[in-house]
């Protein structure tokens, strides 16, 4: 099993049995944000991320693919509008410290939305990147039209915009497990709620925002952990089953995730779901 999908994470002493949000950030930067690393590369070598590149991730999280596309010589700029937790630890990542040899200027974080960054003056970003992948609940795609409006004032005329998503159901292991947050979240209408990732979501969204596709892909990234409680962990981590937890709780949402993680064990108590996942390059005209 691949490494930098499955280790050992140890439980988080004195978590509280609803979201504790300190504990779910380091869940998800230690467990959950690692599984999609094969789409950050694959977007990144696809474009030719590196030095000279100026890049824009939104809804960058805790940062992993702010460093990865870092790691190859880009300046990045980070902004996220959501926990402040990750964010936190996506500057521990990317800023530099006191006596630490990295510069000053090669990366920005910022807590907001993209235009909180026309207070900073920078300069326009060649590659956009929307890394949170759309397709596992209902609606969650409607959103990205507003900040992808938000943001392409900021980037460069053609430069590429990449946005992410689920890909079909039946080569999504962890469909079934996401099915549990819906049914739980709205029992009346059970996992009917659910709305699976459609083939045309990405292109729709870059043709709202006024973009222009210029190809796409698909990538394998397989959810691996290194036990039940590890996998419960790094999918909670995601935010997705909160209104789950809201409308049930903790203990519930964990004995459900559970059940539906069996038929994913492994004989060593690994578990590993296989997922694919596309992603879309639109251009700013």
């Amino acid at each position: 099993m691949t490494p930098t999908l499955v280790r050992q994470n140890l439980p988080h002493a004195g978590a509280q049995p609803r979201v504790d949000l300190r504990a779910r950030a380091r869940d998800w930067s230690e467990i959950q944000e690692r599984m999609l690393v094969p789409l950050y590369e694959a977007v990144y070598e696809r474009l030719g991320v590196g030095p000279g590149t100026r890049l824009l991730g939104l809804g960058c999280g805790s940062g992993l693919a702010l460093l990865m596309a870092a790691s190859r010589g880009a300046a990045v700029t980070g902004v996220d509008t959501g926990c402040a937790e990750r964010l936190d630890l996506a500057r521990d990542r990317l800023l530099p410290r006191a006596g630490d040899a990295r510069p000053a200027a090669a990366a920005r974080i910022v807590e907001g939305s993209p235009r909180d960054l026309r207070h900073a003056r920078v300069p326009a970003f060649g590659v956009v990147t929307v890394f949170e992948p759309v397709g596992c609940r209902a609606g969650d795609a409607e959103g990205l039209g507003e900040l992808l409006a938000e943001a392409v004032p900021f980037a460069g005329r053609g430069a590429a915009v990449v946005l992410a998503g689920w890909g079909p159901p039946e080569r999504c292991a962890t469909t079934s497990v996401l099915r549990v947050a819906a049914r739980l979240a709205d029992p009346l209408r059970g996992p009917r709620g659910w709305r699976p990732a459609l083939r045309d979501d990405l292109e729709e969204v870059a043709g709202r925002a006024g973009l222009r596709p210029d190809g796409s892909g698909r990538v394998a990234c397989p959810f691996g952990y290194a036990d039940v409680d590890s996998a419960t962990r790094g999918l909670l981590s995601t935010g997705l089953f909160d209104a789950a937890i809201g409308a049930t709780d903790r203990a519930q949402v964990d004995k459900e995730v559970t059940e539906a993680l069996h038929p994913h064990r492994r004989p060593d108590g690994t578990v590993w779901m296989p997922n694919v996942f596309r992603y879309l390059i639109a251009r700013v005209p």
